[in-house]
């Protein structure tokens, strides 16, 4: 251990990040983490008011997250970035240590490991130590108090007894997770995945199949970035705290988001009390935010380099009160309005994911384009699951339905573009292993954005942030012998050369055939005086002789009309004049009915109609032309769909051929249709959005007529089911319209496991009304401090629950976490939600408690 005083960081000049790892009162000036670099002649360089750190000054920044604004331009002047376990590792060894080992670059992925081999033989602890030392790990022939992974085949070896004798915190693991399949496995799939199945002295790989059930791991780094447009804001942000994200930042918050007046207060108070401002100028903005990929601002502030994201982002910054990338997490950035190329022919369903998880991947798969299923049919095109082992599995086997893992459209989705399903990332499932424990951590890359959405322009406009000219090549400079013109620069030339002819198009004008154009622009004399005077000297790389060539033989068949027009008897016309005057005289006659016209007009220009009538079939709007939407309908429990998939596939066709949209998000629909009042997931979970409820006859009068009803005409009327609920529909859509789909808005609901009909079902109820649903599985829960302005008592907070006895275990556990939370435990049966959301009213849970001790 090196001595007080011992100058290990000579010449060092230190910056730190702060994060929620490394928190300010472990970097600030009286800390130690502080004084033991100064100690060792390190300088602390401090960050600016704004929290930037001053590059030129610095030569490491100690961070434990690569997510921070300036870390991309820090590699660029090769600073180093490590984590605090750097300082330590040097202190230890009285000298720095390797940078490498301590970085938190997310693509090394074994950074953090240090791992030292046991009775492994020689060609494979070889191939481990440089497999690890290649993904960024270390290596030790000793143990260490600073060694996290043994590589053994049994627990006897004196390694292994050391460290179990001495209590280290290290992992004894066979040499199968780094080198027969689990290594391969991180190598194939480029993530970590988990060491658990392989470690010793019991590995779960010998002892269980692969096909034995397997728990569905924990999502919580989707927390907060599983929706692109998330409904309410997060609870903890009631109180407005104080933000320091916002600090010196104006933002910008596009209209584009839809955000109703109240929500949009709370968002503006909520920056300028944290020191940040409001701005309605993208030019004048540090951040914008937006929901779509396009529009003059998002291209302007993409091209100007300012931070980008969807409102997802915006909640996470408020919530976590902590910079992130908006490029970090897919759905923190602004979605494509037609999605992905090619997504939109695919319908994809799910299996082995679960939570945030599949909430995050339901919502990928519907911003991609595609069409998310919750079943799977035979017309399904792919299976997304995170492991191989379930029946949705051995159906797509069955079915030759393609079966992938989340890493396919996570990358389609970031490269903007459908991936090749032959590349072995992505239907690679390695044995013991749930996929979920490594979703979202594919990122976008920025070049890829810029090609797609928002390419410099060559010729930009007034409002581009930094224009990038091309250097246009005039004709006189063309003419000069010694000038070498490149292949760009006169395809350039040529492109602005025929921009004239374009523009000279009115709405009143077809589009010309390459006669009429051949008529109009004849090549220019110094282009012809140019290719003959490059015609005596030959280029080795294109000739402009052949060019030449080519060019006369494109005219040929001009020069053959043009002779044409000379023999026409009558006067002859000529350039502009020739093309709107034919254009008139038939635009005429196609008005006048008679036959005559018709057959006149044939004969007369019979010669022309050859080469008009492409060109005309080519600009015209195509017959297949589907109208716009005027209905997005959801459907639910309509008798004619129900094991009939080709009449519904044929049905929802014909349907959208007439403007109706069949949808399967209850959050986009405007109408919905059902055969009565059902308290299905669908009908319960769309009614929060106060749409016109229709009979399922609408569908049958739309198919038969060929032609949309008015819908007022097939509005639902449920007497019965109206008396059996206690409501009146007609009210209870009122309500829901007015509720704006937050009746149960900060609402905290908890679901046990086991529940009847998944836990799923409740879930999206509970979402689509506002509340936050979460499962209980009998840990604590986040404890929430109770207003000081409340003097009522404490808020309740809900568990769903069955009568299971796996189920009523778990009712003491959530009674006491609710009283350590501040909050009155009400466990109630599922019918207090159901009713809560058909009457669209906070439903008295008194009638709905199980346990009599709440």
């Amino acid at each position: 251990m090196a001595e007080p005083g011992n100058p290990i960081f000579e010449n060092c000049v230190f910056a730190f990040w702060q994060s929620r790892d490394l928190p300010d009162a472990t970097i600030d000036q009286s800390s130690q983490l502080h004084n033991t670099l100064e100690n060792h002649a390190g300088e602390i360089s401090p960050n600016d008011d704004d929290g930037k750190i001053n590059l030129e000054d610095v030569t490491h920044i100690i961070s434990t997250t690569s997510d921070f604004p300036q870390y991309s331009e820090a590699r660029r002047n090769m600073i180093s970035i490590v984590k605090p376990a750097w300082i330590t590792q040097s202190l230890l060894k009285n000298k720095q240590a390797q940078p490498r080992p301590y970085t938190p670059d997310p693509n090394l992925i074994f950074s953090d490991i240090t791992i030292s081999c046991a009775d492994i033989p020689t060609g494979d602890k070889d191939a481990i130590i440089g497999a690890v030392l290649a993904m960024g790990g270390a290596e030790s022939s000793s143990l260490t108090r600073l060694t996290t992974h043994i590589c053994a085949l049994t627990v006897d070896h004196p390694k292994c007894q050391q460290a179990l004798e001495k209590g280290l915190k290290c992992k004894m693991v066979l040499p199968h997770w780094l080198t027969m399949n689990r290594f391969d496995d991180c190598l194939k799939l480029g993530k970590r995945i988990d060491e658990r199945p392989y470690c010793l002295p019991d590995p779960e790989i010998f002892k269980m199949k692969p096909e034995d059930t397997l728990a569905i791991p924990d999502s919580d780094r989707l927390l907060g970035a599983s929706s692109p447009h998330p409904d309410t804001l997060p609870i903890s942000t009631v109180d407005l705290r104080h933000l320091d994200v916002f600090r010196n930042k104006k933002v910008m918050i596009s209209k584009d988001l839809e955000i109703n007046g109240r929500h949009l207060k709370v968002l503006e108070d909520l920056i300028v009390n944290g020191d940040g401002s409001i701005t309605n100028s993208v030019h004048n903005a540090d951040m914008f935010i937006c929901h779509w990929r396009e529009g003059r601002d998002y291209t302007f502030a993409s091209r100007a380099g300012i931070d980008v994201g969807n409102l997802s982002w915006l909640y996470h910054l408020i919530t976590h009160n902590e910079w992130t990338s908006p490029l970090r997490r897919l759905l923190h950035y602004p979605i494509p309005r037609e999605g992905i190329p090619g997504f939109e022919k695919f319908r994809i369903t799910l299996s082995n994911y679960g939570g945030e998880a599949r909430t995050y991947l339901e919502n990928l798969v519907n911003v991609s384009g595609a069409e998310f299923t919750k079943s799977m049919k035979q017309d399904n095109t792919h299976l997304i699951t995170a492991r191989k082992s379930s029946e949705k599995c051995d159906a797509a086997e069955d079915w030759n339905i393609d079966m992938v893992n989340h890493l396919w459209i996570e990358e389609s989705y970031a490269k903007c573009e459908v991936q090749k399903l032959s590349n072995p990332r992505y239907n690679h499932f390695p044995p013991r292993t749930n996929l979920g424990e490594i979703i979202g951590q594919t990122q976008f890359d920025p070049a890829v954005l810029e090609s797609r959405y928002f390419p410099r322009d060559p010729t930009p406009s007034p409002s581009d942030p930094k224009p990038l000219r091309r250097p246009v090549m005039h004709e006189k400079d063309r003419n000069q012998p010694s000038l070498k013109i490149s292949e760009d620069d006169e395809e350039e030339e040529e492109k602005k050369e025929r921009r004239p002819a374009k523009a000279k198009k009115t709405a009143a004008t077809r589009p010309r055939s390459k006669s009429t154009t051949a008529l109009v622009s004849t090549p220019a004399p110094n282009r012809r005086i140019s290719a003959e005077k490059e015609n005596d000297t030959p280029s080795s790389t294109r000739s402009a002789k052949d060019k030449a060539r080519a060019n006369i033989h494109g005219l040929s068949a001009d020069i053959a009309l043009y002779e044409k027009e000379k023999k026409r008897k009558g006067p002859i016309w000529g350039g502009e004049r020739a093309a709107n005057n034919i254009d008139k005289q038939k635009s005429l006659k196609r008005r006048s009915s008679s036959p005559a016209n018709l057959a006149s007009e044939g004969e007369e220009f019979s010669e022309e109609e050859d080469t008009r009538t492409p060109k005309r079939q080519r600009t015209s709007k195509p017959a297949n032309t589907l109208p716009p939407i005027g209905i997005r309908l959801l459907v639910t429990s309509y008798q004619g769909w129900i094991g009939n998939t080709n009449k519904e596939d044929a049905d929802r066709k014909k349907l959208r051929e007439l403007g109706v949209h069949v949808v399967q998000d209850p959050s986009n629909c405007t109408h919905l249709a059902a055969p009565a009042i059902v308290r299905t997931k669908k009908f319960l979970a769309a009614l929060a959005s106060g749409p016109t409820i229709v009979r399922s006859e609408f569908i049958d009068a739309c198919i038969k007529d060929g032609k949309v009803p008015d819908a007022t005409a097939f509005v639902l009327k449920d007497t019965t089911n109206e008396k059996r609920f206690g409501l009146k529909l007609k009210d209870a859509v009122a309500r829901a319209k007015a509720n704006k789909r937050s009746i149960l808005r900060h609402v905290p609901i908890y679901c046990t496991e086991d529940i009847p009909n998944k836990p799923e079902t409740y879930k999206d109820i509970v979402q689509a009304n506002g509340g936050t649903f979460t499962l209980f599985r009998g840990k604590a829960f986040a404890k929430k401090v109770k207003p000081e302005e409340d003097e009522g008592g404490n808020e309740p907070v809900y568990l769903l629950s069955g009568t299971k006895e796996k189920e009523k275990v778990m009712w003491p556990i959530f009674r006491e976490e609710a009283k350590k939370g501040n909050m009155v435990p009400r466990i109630v049966s599922t019918d207090w939600i159901l009713n809560t959301a058909i009457t669209q009213q906070l439903e008295s849970s008194d009638d709905y408690l199980l346990d009599d001790e709440c």
